[in-house]
């Protein structure tokens, strides 16, 4: 009978902070500039230079610490992690292996849709610290030429080690999505994994079902995407099983994943802890972290996403779902928050943000921190909208224009003539129009072919340049009908 395995995952989520400086120097971290204009003695590791420690990162660390229920350290030490690639121009990483700055934390995780329910699942987080990115490789078609950026050679990470709690592709995705959330709320990284400012790289071992001791694991890296990560899992629980299942032996070993192919390549056998030979970073001293620096860090979070669903629910009167998805990003919350309090009428602006609003940040590829228009903006339109100045297609129509520019609507529609058109004798005078025009659909609804109706109110809003109201409009409509029945 052929064995049954699970999967087991952990992972190590590498986070680059948005700071303004580097982690021991101060060059830009600034996206996309020109390569190797952004670096200087101390990150492309000239002799004799000195790192200082930018306190936003330790900062940050604590905050991300905090939020997930970590064990904060008491002192700050740094390891030097030593190894060569072309990338690295100092030959070691400023890291923290023996003194993380957190440990011990965990992560809530739900299947999609069910945020807080009763059987989330905590992922355990091993540590949390702080170290150095690398520089970027370029490598060129020929096969035969590399180029290197060092830009990024120092820009401050933050490196989340899971224990082995995963258990396959959607949990992994949950995992990560809720720590992408944690981390955008804190405001410490904007998580793009897109331009890598999140990484992902996926220890994976499987077992047969009941045995109780791990599996030979390979760690996978180059995923930068939900959809990579979930492919080179499927991949590569397959690809052990079968070598488990021909009687062969998993081979602890870095592989590098590739989307196009869909596969994975192995890069080097899997490094242990002696291979880097770490020792205590000569060049940074201990640093104490006070009690007044956590306590002051804690007082400053952000309400975070489990509260904020719990007021919403009370405070709005808002279905779980449409709250689920208003909180999904800070920034879409308080949008929806500063808008719900000017217009007081939080169901009209969740159906703006739910609806329109998601449809063209898909359309534009706009991320919700990217939203260009204001609360006040938003919170017009609906006002508009509720007093029945103007008419739902008017309405999508200067939304679109909101979303694109910020136009103030009020001046948008006066400026326009976009007001609805509730003047009865015009409006009559119009239906009565529509009707001498088209007497079969006036002859269809009199015989009872209802859908006649719709037709005519139709007519008489292209008529109106579609600024009438189309309930009066169609009560005129059963009217006249009705009067030369």
């Amino acid at each position: 009978m052929a064995k049954v395995y699970e999967t087991v995952i952990g992972l190590e989520v590498h986070v680059e902070l948005s700071t303004k400086t580097k982690i021991f120097c101060g060059c830009s971290t600034a996206f996309g500039g020109k390569p190797n204009t952004q670096v200087c003695p101390v990150c492309s590791g000239m002799p004799g230079t000195l790192p200082v420690l930018n306190e936003a990162v330790l900062d940050g660390a604590i905050s991300l610490g905090l939020a997930t229920h970590s064990e904060i350290a008491e002192e700050v030490l740094f390891d030097r992690k030593n190894y060569f690639y072309p990338d690295n121009p100092q030959n070691y990483q400023i890291s923290q292996l023996y003194h993380p700055i957190c440990r011990n934390g965990y992560v809530e995780i739900a299947p999609e849709g069910q945020e807080g329910a009763a059987d989330s699942k905590q992922v355990r987080i091993h540590d949390i610290h702080m170290e150095e990115d690398a520089g970027k490789l370029f490598h060129e078609e020929d096969g035969l030429t590399s180029l290197v950026d060092y830009n990024r050679s120092g820009v401050p990470l933050l490196e989340i080690v899971s224990e082995p709690d995963l258990a396959g592709a959607e949990e992994v995705k949950a995992y990560l999505e809720a720590l992408r959330t944690i981390i955008r709320y804190l405001g410490i990284s904007d998580c793009k994994l897109q331009e890598g400012s999140m990484r992902a790289d996926v220890n994976l071992s499987i077992r047969p079902v009941g045995q109780s001791k791990l599996g030979t694991r390979t760690e996978m890296k180059n995923l930068n995407s939900f959809r990579a990560i979930t492919h080179a899992i499927e991949a590569e629980t397959l690809r052990q099983k079968e070598i488990l299942e021909s009687g062969g032996e998993v081979i602890m070993e870095t592989r590098r994943w590739d989307e196009e192919k869909g596969t994975s390549f192995s890069m080097r056998s899997k490094e242990d802890t002696k291979d880097y030979r770490y020792f205590p970073e000569p060049d940074l001293p201990p640093i104490k972290v006070s009690k007044e620096r956590i306590d002051r860090l804690e007082q400053e979070l952000p309400e975070m996403r489990p509260e904020k669903i719990e007021r919403f629910v009370k405070e709005y009167g808002l279905p779980m779902k449409d709250v689920l998805n208003l909180t999904k990003e800070r920034e879409f919350a308080q949008l929806f928050e500063d808008a719900a309090r000017l217009c007081k009428n939080p169901k009209k602006v969740s159906n703006w943000l739910l609806t329109d609003t998601l449809r063209l940040m898909r359309e534009r590829g706009v991320d919700a921190d990217e939203l260009r228009f204001s609360p006040a903006h938003l919170a017009d339109l609906v006002k508009l909208t509720t007093e029945g100045k103007i008419n739902s297609t008017v309405a999508s129509a200067v939304f679109e224009k909101l979303f694109e520019e910020d136009v103030d609507p009020v001046a948008y529609v006066k400026d326009r003539g976009l007001e609805t058109v509730t003047d009865d004798k015009k409006l009559r005078e119009s239906v009565l129009r529509i009707l001498s025009e088209n007497p079969g659909a006036a002859t269809d609804y009199k015989a009872g072919k209802q859908k006649a109706i719709g037709f005519l109110v139709g007519q008489t809003m292209k008529a109106e340049g579609g600024k009438a109201d189309p309930n009066l409009v169609r009560k005129l409509l059963a009217e006249c009908l009705k009067e030369n029945a």
